[in-house]
C-alpha cells in the first residue's frame, strides 16, 4: 500500500467545524497527519478541491449485492459512498426459514426490494456475516438483521400474535446478531409480516438491543394518516427496549396532511429528547419514496397469509376483495390507495416481460393504456403474477416538509437505495448524496458545505457507532473524498434515473485509491466488513 500525501486542498474533516487549508498524509490504511506532513510516496494536488470524508450511507438495501452483483460497487463509489449500512426497514436476508419453501416465500417478499435472491444464499446471520466477511467488497460494510426476517423465520407471514416459545425464539436471533457484531437491528413496521406485530412484542424482542448499546431504526408502522401515531409508538417501543432509537426515512405522506403532521411528529421527538431519550432519524432528498407493491395490500386481505393472497389474486373473486379493501381507510394501517392514489404510484421494477411497456408510468395510466377495467385489477394482476416482486415509487411528499426535516439537527442524510432488478430504479440509488451537494448546497443553500458533509460522514457514523469511519482526523480509517466543490453532481432524475453521479476527482477506501482523476479504477476492491 503506498502512502499519500493530498496537498493544498480544503480540509473538512466531518465534525460540522469550517473547512482549512491543511495537507493530508494517508499511509496504512489510516489517516497519519493534518497540516504540514512531509513524505508520501505519492503527491496528488488538491488545490481547488474539498478533502472530507467518503460518504457514509446507512440506509441502502443492498444487503445481497456483494454475494450476486459484479458491479456492485460502482453507483456508490461514483457517489463518494465508502460506507454502507444494510439490514434496514425490517427487511434482511437473514435470519431465513431453514426450509426452502419458506425461504423462498421470504425471498420472493424480499426481492422488490434487495433485488434477487437464491436458495443458496446464507440462512443465519453468523453464515452471512462469514460469508460477507471472505468477500472482496467495493466499500465498507455494516449490516443490522431485520425484525421483518426474525418474525418469517420463527412463524412464518402468520398474522397470529407472538406465543412466549415465539418471543423466546426472536429475542434469542437479535441476540446472536448483536453477540456476532451486528450493528443494529431494523424495524419494517409498515410492512407484512410485522404490522401484526404489537409494541410490547417489538420491546420484548429487541432487549438484547439495549443490553448491548445498539440502535434500532424503525420504519414506521404509518407514513400517511397514522404518522404522528407511529412515531410514538416508536419512540415507546425503544424506550422500553433501553436502546437508541432512528426514524428511518422521516416523511408525512398523503397531500392532506403535508405541512401539518410533520410539525406534530417533531414535537413527539424533540418531547423524547429533552427527557434524555437518543432519538433521531434520517431523511433522503426525493419527494417520491420507494418500495415493493405489495405495500398496497391492505393486512386484512392478507390475513396472515401472502402466498394465499398472491394466489387470490389472480382469480375474479380475489380482484373484487382487493378492489373493495383497498378503498376505505383503516385506523390500525396507512391506506395509500387512498391518502396518494393511484395516480401517484408509479411501476418502477418487474420481472415479466410483458409488463416492460409500463416501466415509468403510473398504475392509473398503465391500467388506462393497457385495457384494465381500473387501477386495482392491474395492481392485482402485477402482484399475482410477479409474485409481489413488483417495485414500485410513490409521488407521496411536498418539499417543504422534507427541508423541515433536513433542518433538524439531528436528522441524517441517507440514500434508501433500493436494488430491485430494474432499468428504471428510484434516482437515489445513483445520486442521492451528490445530490445534496448540488441542490441543498449549492443551489439552494439550506446547508453550508460543512454542514451538508457533517450529516453524511460524521453524524451517521456516530448514529451507528462504527468506529474510525466518517471523520478525517489524525488515526482515523483513511475512507477519503476530493472533489471540487463546483463539480460534484447527480444526473438521475425520476425520468432517466440510471445515470451515474460525477465529480469524485478523487476517492480512498482504506487508504486504497478506487476513483483516480474522476475514473472509476478495475477491481477497485479494499473495503471491509465492519463488525462491533
Amino acid at each position: 500500500m503506498e502512502s499519500i500525501l493530498l496537498k493544498n486542498g480544503l480540509v473538512i474533516d466531518g465534525l460540522g467545524g469550517p473547512g482549512r487549508r491543511a495537507d493530508v498524509l494517508l499511509k496504512d490504511g489510516r489517516v497519519a497527519e493534518i497540516g504540514s506532513p512531509a513524505g508520501g510516496s505519492r503527491v496528488i494536488d488538491a488545490e481547488g478541491c474539498i478533502v472530507c470524508p467518503g460518504f457514509v450511507d446507512i440506509h441502502r438495501h443492498c444487503d445481497a449485492k456483494p454475494l450476486n452483483d459484479p458491479d456492485f460497487g460502482r453507483r456508490e463509489l461514483m457517489q463518494g459512498i465508502t460506507t454502507v449500512v444494510v439490514g434496514n426497514c425490517g427487511i434482511s436476508p437473514t435470519p431465513c426459514p431453514a426450509d426452502d419453501a419458506g425461504a423462498k416465500e421470504m425471498y420472493d417478499f424480499d426481492e422488490a426490494v434487495l433485488g434477487p435472491l437464491t436458495l443458496d444464499l446464507p440462512r443465519s446471520y453468523g453464515e452471512f456475516i462469514k460469508k460477507i466477511g471472505e468477500t472482496a467488497l467495493p466499500v465498507n460494510f455494516a449490516s443490522m438483521i431485520g425484525t421483518g426476517a426474525v418474525k418469517i423465520t420463527v412463524k412464518g407471514f402468520s398474522n397470529t400474535p407472538y406465543t412466549e416459545e415465539e418471543i423466546a425464539k426472536a429475542r434469542a436471533l437479535v441476540e446472536d446478531a448483536m453477540e456476532r457484531g451486528a450493528c443494529g437491528v431494523s424495524l419494517g413496521i409498515m410492512y407484512l409480516p410485522e404490522c401484526y406485530s404489537t409494541a410490547e412484542e417489538f420491546a420484548r424482542i429487541l432487549e438484547p438491543v439495549g443490553r448491548y448499546g445498539r440502535t434500532v431504526t424503525v420504519h414506521i408502522r404509518g407514513e400517511g394518516d397514522s404518522m404522528v401515531e407511529s412515531v410514538e409508538e416508536a419512540i415507546a417501543i425503544a424506550k422500553k427496549a433501553g436502546c437508541a432509537l432512528e426514524i428511518s426515512h422521516f416523511k408525512s405522506c398523503g397531500v392532506h396532511n403535508w405541512r401539518r403532521e410533520i410539525h406534530k411528529a417533531i414535537a413527539l421527538i424533540e418531547k423524547a429528547r429533552d427527557a434524555g431519550q437518543d432519538v433521531t432519524c434520517d431523511f433522503y432528498p426525493y419527494d417520491g419514496g420507494s418500495t415493493s407493491l405489495t405495500t398496497m395490500l391492505p393486512p386484512v386481505f392478507v390475513a396472515g397469509d401472502m402466498a394465499g393472497a398472491l394466489r387470490r389474486l389472480g382469480t375474479p373473486e380475489g380482484v373484487e376483495e382487493f378492489r373493495c379493501t383497498s378503498r376505505v381507510p383503516y385506523d390500525d394501517w396507512d391506506n395509500f390507495c387512498v391518502t396518494l392514489g393511484w395516480e401517484r404510484i408509479i411501476i418502477s421494477g418487474v420481472t415479466e416481460e410483458r409488463f416492460r411497456p409500463m416501466l415509468g408510468m403510473t398504475v392509473t395510466a398503465a391500467a388506462k393504456k393497457f385495457g384494465y377495467p381500473d387501477a386495482e385489477a392491474l395492481a392485482a394482476d402485477l402482484m399475482h403474477s410477479e409474485n409481489g416482486k413488483t417495485a414500485i415509487i410513490n409521488m407521496s411528499m411536498c418539499q417543504d416538509d422534507i427541508d423541515t426535516v433536513a433542518k433538524l439537527p439531528y436528522s441524517n442524510i441517507i440514500s434508501d437505495a433500493i436494488y430491485a432488478d430494474t432499468d428504471t430504479p428510484h434516482p437515489r440509488m445513483f445520486g442521492a448524496f451528490p445530490k445534496v451537494i448540488r441542490e441543498y448546497v449549492r443551489e439552494r443553500g439550506l446547508y453550508t458545505m460543512e454542514e451538508a458533509i457533517r450529516r453524511m460522514t460524521a453524524q451517521p457514523a456516530a448514529r451507528m457507532k462504527l468506529p474510525g469511519r466518517g471523520v478525517l482526523t489524525a488515526g482515523a480509517f483513511a475512507d477519503v473524498l476530493v472533489f471540487r466543490p463546483d463539480e460534484l453532481c447527480d444526473h438521475a432524475t425520476f425520468t432517466d434515473p440510471a445515470r451515474l453521479s460525477s465529480g469524485v476527482s478523487y476517492l480512498f477506501v482504506n487508504g486504497e485509491l478506487v476513483i483516480d482523476r474522476g475514473e472509476l479504477l478495475e477491481n477497485a476492491r479494499y473495503g471491509r466488513q465492519i463488525l462491533l
